[in-house]
């Protein structure tokens, strides 16, 4: 074989060399990556105080689950973790929940289901990524699901109504 055949070919045997490059990030992990930060939209603070942590995981908790939030009723909080229930649609019982928020997120964990692998925080690789930023009286949720398509909800829940 002559020596300018072998120069010809030796980028293309290289190339097949080359190590696999690292696969693109999924909706999911693109999204729960931290926000950019513009002045146009409304944030969500460094901390929330009580009324306001009462207030993002009642409007999280109604949007997750397409209830009306006057409809989720607080039963406590301890610590950084909101205790909630709401009206089963189906056979009227109660669905429980708890709910916490870091940063901008929202992670919530069902609770008293029948499969007990199913009471985990909702903040796994297949789960929806749940963001809020607050408005004055207004809570804005955003649903990232696992295949990207996004959720958005706006709802008023006065800081003075989840100060009892």
């Amino acid at each position: 074989m002559s020596l300018s055949l072998i120069l010809a070919f030796a980028p293309v045997a290289l190339m097949a060399c080359k190590p696999a490059a690292e696969p693109a990030p999924t909706p999911v992990e693109t999204v729960a990556a931290a926000p950019a930060v513009t002045d146009a939209a409304p944030a969500a603070p460094a901390v929330l105080n009580a009324a306001d942590l009462r207030r993002v995981c009642r409007a999280g908790l109604a949007a997750i689950h397409g209830q009306d939030v006057s409809m989720i009723e607080i039963s406590g909080v301890t610590g950084q973790v909101v205790s909630a229930s709401w009206r089963a649609p189906v056979d009227g019982g109660r669905m429980r929940a708890e709910c916490r928020v870091d940063s901008d997120l929202i992670t919530w964990k069902p609770l008293d289901l029948p499969d007990a692998s199913q009471v985990r925080w909702m903040n796994q690789s297949g789960d929806p990524v749940v963001r809020y930023a607050l408005d004055g009286d207004r809570v804005i949720v955003t649903q990232t699901q696992p295949d990207g398509a996004n959720e958005r909800s706006e709802v008023t829940v006065p800081a003075e109504q989840e100060a009892r």
